[in-house]
């Protein structure tokens, strides 16, 4: 089916992105910019793309969410055995993008990607509701599987193997952290001039510089 999408159109709104908004520490920036993305954007104020590459050099995206951020990066988790941890197994690189619509903001990342630590795992996964923790060992991520009643089924026999006791982290699951070496900062504008304010990392310094919309 053909759609006539050509004359969809928003012109965008948004704050200011000038020099008194700039900061030395992108980090700085950022943690501003998602203060105000979780009050407007309410649960989904902390969604992101996630893009790696797999060994082929294939390019894959989808959608988690952010989970911790600090000086060094923006953690994420999920099945170390699933297609991005296996992946990022081969590639240690990703790429992250937030939009945040509300206010007419988006924010790229790029950079290398390590595990966290096994305790921050752990306190992590101890902070999950009980069903997100026996979520993941439920699913085995990205593997195919019947029908829904292989996943019922599954969840039916942790149930019981935990009943009454706590549920230890697997060791296939836990975070990621994404170790920025770029971040651009796009503001939107009307007319579709946009501010946009990039930043690299080189020789473990921070630079930006303003590019043309």
């Amino acid at each position: 089916m053909t759609r006539d999408i050509a004359d969809i159109r928003r012109d965008y709104e948004g704050g200011e992105l000038g020099a008194a908004q700039i900061t030395d520490n992108p980090m700085e920036l950022f943690d501003e910019w998602f203060a105000l993305a979780l009050a407007s954007e309410g649960d989904d104020g902390n969604a992101m793309t996630l893009a790696t590459v797999d060994s082929r050099g294939f390019p894959h995206a989808r959608l988690v969410l952010l989970k911790g951020i600090d000086d060094q990066g923006m953690v994420f988790y999920t099945n170390y055995h699933s297609h991005k941890g296996s992946e990022l197994s081969n590639v240690p690189h990703a790429a992250l993008v937030f939009w945040w619509p509300t206010l007419s903001r988006q924010v790229r990342v790029e950079g290398r990607v390590e595990q966290v630590s096994t305790s921050e795992s752990d306190a992590y996964f101890a902070s999950r509701p009980r069903a997100s923790q026996l979520g993941a060992w439920i699913a085995t991520q990205s593997v195919v599987i019947p029908d829904r009643t292989w996943i019922e089924e599954r969840k039916h026999r942790f149930e019981q193997a935990y009943e009454g006791q706590d549920i230890p982290r697997p060791v296939h699951w836990g975070g990621y952290r994404v170790i920025p070496d770029m971040i651009e900062f796009w503001q939107g504008q009307p007319s579709r001039l946009h501010d946009r304010i990039r930043y690299e990392r080189r020789d473990g310094n921070w630079h930006h510089f303003r590019l043309a919309p």
